[in-house]
């Protein structure tokens, strides 16, 4: 907890049916002195396994990401935010860092690196394009951040300096390949729903496809996915098919094609 006078450090957490790991995820946070966790459309039991850790539940229906996400920094009391997600793992170590930078820290916000897991292991390299990141800038101070209005991936909004923590997180992304291919789908879904209702002209598919090949290229050879053997090539392929079966996916829908 906070020693007097100190800065005050608020968690929060936006889970949608994640009582299968809310529990371990929110047991990590017993060092924040707040914790909040806003439960989107949730039909399982993870009010109780908030409500068992003193949290702040906060219950509704957002279909933007970004407004779920805003709506937990909105809710807390703390002078700093750490944002962690309910398949993250913040360890102690991370919360003694944090209450050290933040003694002093003007306002503004850090970037938290990860280690990403696939099932039991850790794979360091090809992450990227959408596809899993190295670092992001979990915690910030009151009011200098902002999520935008998209279902996936939403865009953000930063104010004051830029700087590094160097404890990261533990992300378990996904448990196995076919995990893996559904968060594909659901990443999809919600990309394409994200491009109809732009109100925007799509590029034309020969511009999404040498992007989608710019990524593979990006997460298997720049980021060193090679390294990972087939989870690195998985990696790279997931983040090169993204944005153009998003893009598929938004064309057909469009067109009236889409809908069954």
């Amino acid at each position: 907890m906070t020693a007097p006078g100190a800065p005050r450090l608020s968690a929060v957490v936006v889970a949608h049916n994640e009582a299968h790991q809310l529990e371990d995820c929110l047991a990590c946070l017993a060092p924040a002195d707040e914790l909040i966790v806003v439960l989107d459309r949730c039909s399982d039991n993870s009010k109780a396994i908030a409500e068992s850790h003193n949290a702040k539940v906060i219950e509704g229906a957002w279909p933007l990401e970004g407004d779920r996400r805003n709506t937990g920094l909105s809710a807390s009391s703390g002078d700093w935010n750490l944002e962690v997600d309910a398949d993250e793992r913040a360890p102690a170590a991370l919360f003694e860092e944090i209450r050290t930078v933040i003694a002093d820290a003007s306002p503004g916000y850090f970037l938290i690196p990860f280690d990403n897991y696939i099932g039991e292991r850790l794979v360091k390299h090809g992450w990227g394009g959408s596809w899993g990141v190295g670092a992001a800038p979990r915690l910030s101070s009151r009011g200098a951040k902002t999520w935008g209005a998209q279902r996936v991936h939403p865009s953000l909004t930063l104010e004051g300096p830029k700087r590094w923590l160097q404890t990261p997180i533990a992300h378990f992304v996904d448990r196995d390949f076919n995990d893996m291919i559904d968060r594909l789908k659901r990443y999809s879904d919600a990309r394409a729903a994200d491009l109809v209702a732009s109100g925007a002209r799509l590029p034309p598919m020969r511009s999404t496809l040498r992007r989608s090949i710019g990524r593979f290229i990006k997460c298997y050879f720049q980021r060193r996915g090679y390294r990972e053997g087939a989870w690195g090539f998985a990696i790279a392929l997931m983040a090169a098919l993204y944005p153009l079966i998003s893009h598929l996916k938004a064309t057909l829908e469009l067109s009236g094609e889409g809908r069954s």
